[in-house]
Formats: C-alpha cells, sequence, structure tokens
C-alpha cells in the first residue's frame, strides 16, 4: 500500500531527530570551551590573577592561609608578581605557566601564589627588594621561591621554560637536601630587605642648605642626555617627578641650563613614538635611548602625572604644542579608560591578538591606502621612511621637527597643518578602531586615581576650562562613594572584588589632590578631608623608629617596608612630607612643618647621592632653601582672582582663598564686604593687601 505523508508532518517527523543532533553538537560545543585547568584565581577579579585561572598550575592569590599550607606540609612557596599589561608575563605565561609538564613539578613540590603587584604593591615592595639584593635587578614578572615562612630563597624575572625547569629542579634540591644552608641564606636576604628599609632620623635641619641642593644637582646632571633629553641609557622613562622639580629648581634658581634641559626632554617626549600620536596618551617607556619605539602598554599613573606635567610647561612656556599634549590626553582617558562611576582605569595592555603593539604600529600600504593623496606630507611629517621602520615591516609614528618648522619648511601656515593633522588623525583613529583592541585592566586604584585629580586641577589652572575641575571632582566624589569607608580608604575598587585597606600611598596621594581641589574651589570640606586623611595615615603608618612611614600597616609580612625613593610613582613618604608642609601653612601648625624638616633631613644623604630617584623631596627642599610664600584671596571675588592668579605657574607658592569670614589663620580678620584682597605673605608675615593680581605679582616678585 503506497501512501505518502504531507510535507509539513514530515518536517515535524524529523524535528526531534534535528534536535538531538543540534544537542550533541551543542555539547560538544560547550565541552571544547570548557578550559581543561582551573584553579582558585577563578574567583578573584583581578584581570591579571583571572589571565592565569585557566593554567595547569594550582595558582591561589596571596593569604595567609596559603602560607599556613606551606608550613604544615613543609613545601616551598612560589611567589609570582605581574601585573595585566606586562608583556613579558604573557610571554612566560605562555611558554612555562601554560606547559602541563613544568605545571606538575610546580604542584608537587611548591605552594603557588599569583600576585597582582597592582591589588598588592606592599608584597611586590618586598619581593622587588629582595631580587635586588640577590641579583641586582629587577623587573616583571618577578618570581621569588621562599621557605614557608616566606623568606626568600630565590628571585630572578622573565625565565623560558628550560631556565624555569632548572631553577625549580635546583631550589627544591636545595631544600631538600640542605634545609640549615637554605634557612641561613634566606635569613640573610631578609636582614638584607630590613636594612634597606632602615631610615635613622635626623637631629637638627643643619643640612637643609643651598649647597646641598646643589651637590644634589650637580652630581645628577653628569648623567643627563643633553641631546635626547632626560637621563642617560638605552631605556627612557618620563618620571614626571624629576621633571616637575626641575622646572621648579630652574624658575627658581634662574639656572637656564636646568631649564633648557627640561624644555628638551618635554619635547623629545611629545614627538618621539612613546606618545601616541594618533590617540593621544603616553605609553609606558621607549625601549631605545631617542624615546622612539615604546613599551606599548598605556598605564593611568603616567597619564596623570602628565597631565601635571604639560600644563605646568604650558603655563612656563606658551609652547600651543604643550597644550595640545594635556587635551590629547584628556581626550585618550575619556575615550578609553573612565568608567561609569567617575573612576578610571588602571591601564590598557601592549599587546592585543598575542602581538605586542599591533593595535598602534602601522604598515606602508595600510598607511597608503588610508591617507590617499595626503601621503607623502604625512610620511614627511612622521618620519617613515625605509630607515625608521621597526618589526615586520611596522612604523611607530614619530616626529623629528617642531610644527612651526615642518610647516615653513612645506609652504604651510601653523593653521593649515592643524587642519591636516586632525584629518590624519580622525582617519587613522577610525582603522584603529576595527582592529582587536589590547585589553584594558579595569581595577579603579584609589592612589593612582587621586594623581589623576591633581592632573585634572593643574589643567584647569593653566586654562582655566571649568570641565576639567568638574572631572577632578568627580573622580573625588567616586572614590567617597566606592573606596572611603567610615575614614578607611581600599586600594582598589572594581564591583564584586573583596576589597582591602589601601596603603600608604592612597592616604598621601589624595590628601595631596584633595589640598590641590581645596586651593581651586575655596571649598572646605576637601581641605578638611586633607586633614583626616594626614590623621589618618599617621595613626596607621607612622614609625616612631625612623619618624617615617610605613608602607603598609599590617605586620604579617617579613619585613616592613619603609618607601622614600621616588620611581615611575613619587616616595609617599615624600608626598606625606609635603603635605605635613603645605598644611603646616595653611593651618599655622608648626609641628606639621617641623616634622616635615626633620623627615627631609634624614633624606640628606640620599638626596645628594642620588638626586634622580629622589626628587619629591628635593621639591621640599626648594621649599625649605627658597622662599616660600602663602598667598591669601579673601573677600566675594576670591574665586575669581584665584583663577586669574593662577594662569601662571608660580613656584614655591600656596595660593588659597575664601568668600566668606573664616577663622583660618589666613584669611582670620581680613574680610571685608567692600572689596576682595589678595594678602602675599611669608613666613606668617605679609605685604599690605592689594586687588589687582598685577599688583600681588610684583609683590611676589620684589618681597
Amino acid at each position: 500500500m503506497n501512501f505518502s505523508l504531507p510535507k509539513s508532518v514530515f518536517r515535524y517527523m524529523l524535528l526531534p531527530l534535528f534536535l538531538t543532533i543540534s544537542c550533541k553538537e551543542n555539547q560538544a560545543q560547550e565541552q571544547e570551551n570548557v578550559p581543561k585547568f582551573t584553579n582558585a584565581l577563578a574567583e578573584e577579579t583581578s584581570p591579571y590573577l583571572l589571565q592565569h585561572a585557566h593554567n595547569p598550575v594550582n595558582w591561589r592569590p596571596w593569604s595567609q592561609e596559603a602560607l599556613k599550607e606551606a608550613e604544615n606540609e613543609n613545601k616551598l612557596v612560589l611567589v609570582s608578581i605581574g601585573y595585566s599589561s606586562c608583556h613579558w608575563c604573557h610571554v612566560m605565561e605562555n611558554e612555562t605557566f601554560e606547559d602541563e609538564a613544568v605545571a606538575e613539578i610546580m604542584n608537587q613540590n611548591f605552594i603557588n601564589i599569583k600576585v597582582d603587584r597592582e591589588e598588592r604593591p606592599d608584597i611586590d615592595q618586598v619581593y622587588m627588594t629582595a631580587l635586588q639584593l640577590i641579583s641586582g635587578s629587577g623587573g616583571w614578572p618577578l618570581n621569588v621561591i621562599t621557605l614557608p615562612n616566606g623568606k626568600p630563597l630565590y628571585g630572578g624575572t622573565y625565565h623560558t621554560k628550560e631556565q624555569w625547569t632548572k631553577v625549580l629542579t635546583k631550589i627544591s634540591d636545595l631544600y631538600n637536601n640542605d634545609p640549615k644552608k637554605a634557612a641561613e641564606y634566606s635569613d640573610m636576604v631578609t636582614q638584607g630587605i630590613a636594612d634597606a628599609n632602615v631610615i635613622e632620623p635626623a637631629k637638627n635641619t643643619d643640612l637643609l642648605t643651598k649647597e646641598t641642593l646643589q651637590t644634589s644637582l650637580d652630581r645628577w646632571k653628569q648623567n643627563w642626555d643633553t641631546k635626547e633629553g632626560g637621563d642617560k641609557g638605552t631605556q627612557k622613562f618620563m618620571i614626571p617627578t624629576n621633571l616637575n622639580f626641575l622646572l621648579d629648581y630652574a624658575l627658581l634658581s634662574t639656572d637656564g641650563n636646568v631649564k633648557a634641559h627640561v624644555k628638551n626632554t618635554l619635547d623629545k617626549m611629545a614627538s618621539g613614538g612613546i606618545y601616541d600620536h594618533i590617540g593621544g596618551g603616553f605609553y609606558r617607556y621607549s625601549t631605545d635611548a631617542k624615546w622612539k619605539v615604546p613599551h606599548f602598554e598605556k598605564m593611568l599613573y603616567d597619564n596623570a602625572q602628565v597631565l601635571t606635567l604639560y600644563s605646568k610647561a604650558y603655563q612656563v612656556f606658551k609652547k600651543p604644542e604643550y597644550k595640545e599634549i594635556v587635551l590629547e590626553t584628556i581626550g585618550f582617558l575619556e575615550r578609553e579608560m573612565i568608567h561609569s562611576s567617575g573612576g578610571y582605569y588602571a591601564a590598557i595592555n601592549a599587546d592585543s591578538d598575542g602581538v605586542e603593539g599591533k593595535f598602534y604600529v602601522w604598515q606602508l600600504e595600510e598607511l597608503k591606502t588610508i591617507l590617499g593623496a595626503d601621503f607623502e606630507l604625512f610620511a614627511s611629517y612622521y618620519n617613515i621612511a625605509p630607515n625608521t621602520v621597526w618589526e615586520d615591516g611596522n612604523y611607530v609614528l614619530h616626529k623629528l621637527e617642531e610644527d612651526l618648522v615642518f610647516a615653513k619648511a612645506n609652504s604651510l601656515d601653523v593653521q593649515e597643518l592643524k587642519t591636516l593633522l586632525n584629518r590624519w588623525q580622525e582617519k587613522l583613529l577610525s582603522a584603529r578602531d576595527k582592529r582587536i583592541r589590547p585589553s584594558t585592566d579595569d581595577k579603579i586604584i584609589t592612589s593612582w586615581n587621586a594623581l589623576l585629580i591633581k592632573g585634572f586641577v593643574d589643567a584647569f589652572k593653566a586654562f582655566g576650562e571649568y570641565e576639567y575641575l568638574e572631572k577632578a571632582i568627580s573622580i573625588y566624589n567616586s572614590i567617597q562613594t566606592n573606596s572611603y569607608k567610615e575614614g578607611i580608604l581600599v586600594h582598589t575598587y572594581k564591583e564584586g572584588s573583596r576589597q582591602t585597606e589601601g596603603f600608604l600611598e592612597d592616604y598621601t596621594y589624595l590628601a595631596d589632590a584633595v589640598l590641590e581641589l581645596y586651593g581651586a574651589t575655596m571649598d572646605t570640606q576637601y581641605l578638611t578631608t586633607a586633614q583626616k586623611l594626614t590623621q589618618k595615615a599617621e595613626s596607621l603608618f607612622g614609625d616612631a623608629d625612623s619618624g617615617m612611614y610605613r608602607y603598609t600597616d599590617s605586620d604579617k609580612l617579613i619585613a616592613k617596608i619603609i618607601k622614600t625613593d621616588d620611581g615611575v610613582l613619587p616616595s609617599p613618604n615624600a608626598v606625606m612630607a609635603n603635605t605635613l608642609f603645605l598644611l603646616g601653612h595653611i593651618d599655622y601648625n608648626t609641628a606639621y612643618t617641623e616634622k616635615a624638616l626633620h623627615m627631609l633631613s634624614a633624606m640628606v644623604p640620599a638626596i645628594t647621592e642620588q638626586a634622580s630617584s629622589y626628587s619629591k623631596w628635593n621639591t621640599l627642599l626648594l621649599h625649605s632653601v627658597y622662599p616660600f610664600y602663602e598667598v591669601a584671596v579673601v573677600g566675594k571675588n576670591a574665586k575669581q582672582l584665584i583663577k586669574e592668579l593662577q594662569q601662571s605657574y608660580i613656584a614655591n607658592t600656596l595660593v588659597i582663598g575664601t568668600s566668606s569670614e573664616s577663622d583660618s589663620p589666613l584669611f582670620k580678620d581680613r574680610y571685608f564686604s567692600d572689596g576682595t584682597y589678595i594678602y602675599v605673605c611669608k613666613n606668617t608675615s605679609c605685604k599690605l593687601p592689594v586687588e589687582t593680581v598685577a599688583d600681588a605679582m610684583k609683590q611676589l616678585r620684589n618681597f
């Protein structure tokens, strides 16, 4: 019997079969997407830790429980420290930590701990000091092998798989075969860490002199790269703290050579490949001595400090390119690093699609296609030539000439060149946005955001645009909401994260930043916050033995850290001393100013020996050996007069004001309803009040 079913019925009969096949395919796909390994880092929120959550290594985050387990099992501890935008951290992970054979050795013989140095800079400080004692150098990834008690036995940075396997075997054998020798060595390194953090308190302030400052500068000058700017070396870091100090020194001492060196460095940085000429913002450092080829990660702390540096430089040199650097860097921050809460992310990775710098570099034919008839002029401006190619046919954009020189050589006026630059940037930024983007580390770090508050306030001072002041206030409000609970700061914020209490740098950088906000807004809530943060830092971190401040209030690490030197970030102790000095002048608190100067006196040996690592202290030394002025603006029009005063950069000067009566020492009995007056003072001695900025500037010049 022949019959046929309707096609619709046939489709429904086949549907279960299709569904069965589809489900099996989905299950297979899901199984393919399920990681083969998952460790305890999967419960973390740090992007760096999450990057390692599916390594075959049994990583776990830093905890006292992990160290206790090492003691119970008599195992060595392997502490591997890095950060999400670290190129060589990624390389070592891919080559070594993802290798199952290596992981087996690590899992059998060690308790393995991964640390995000940006979340736990205290741990990084301790073990970086150990590495420098052991090897004489440092860097990341920082890999330390310790005894179960946390005392370091071995320290190194990047290793190939073969090198790492040998290290693991050698150190494990030493521990198992000669535990006494291992303990003696680790005790010696730990004592070295403790010794490196011993600061002898100063008995007096007799060495706070111009001669001390001059000795410091003379030694430093010998290491200056007078051609390419910055310090001599095969790599170049910007170090805004250094350049800020040197610019202040040049202005106060009228040293033209120092001023020229600062300007040359600023120009070389701005024209080099370390600056992103298409998207704005600076990369972390240059891999060469000419600022040409960067390590392509972008850090918030660099770009925050750059806002301060170039805003101040614009006030001094009035160079339009410096303003452009500030505006383009702000554009980058607003486009790529801001969180909806008002805070800013920590960093952007150097790598995309597994290749360092791929997002930022350009192929020749690609540029020709995008720019068309403009290519030849573009290539001349950004030095695109056969002898400037970087790697694999890629070019890093950088300039050799200033805009005025280039425009004249190419028969353009400056505005025509500006129009062309805007057009090129727009085209290339659009093309770049189609590429695979590097990942963003979306932690919001309190201390780094505090630096950005200061950067925005300084941009407001230089350019008078209230939107920059509003951005600074927005960051402050974000910190107040997310990272400041019952008078206690947390170091990082991310939704869902287990927040830990902050470090000295969080309190000192934020106190410094809100003092800037107070100066710009006259709002006393910021002064009150600065006072509270300073008092809290005293109670949490004060170190009676040294007269300084510990990096952390915890005693759970193997040694206390007293961070006195600058690096890419200013010394938190130096920032604390500067804040005490300023609060002392605002409140006429002599205890604060004396404390600051005694802290500074203890640092004189280091300042004179290695000035490039102690510029924030040298800034305070400038305050001590050159006249320091307080400018108090009192009256209904105070805010406008302060804004006018701040258009010019005045070194060694505190400018604050009030539009109403106040009992604050600098304002007391100085308010009159019929006018606004400017009081120029030095050490509580004041000139007669004046009503115009021009008259106040004259008094400052002739005090």
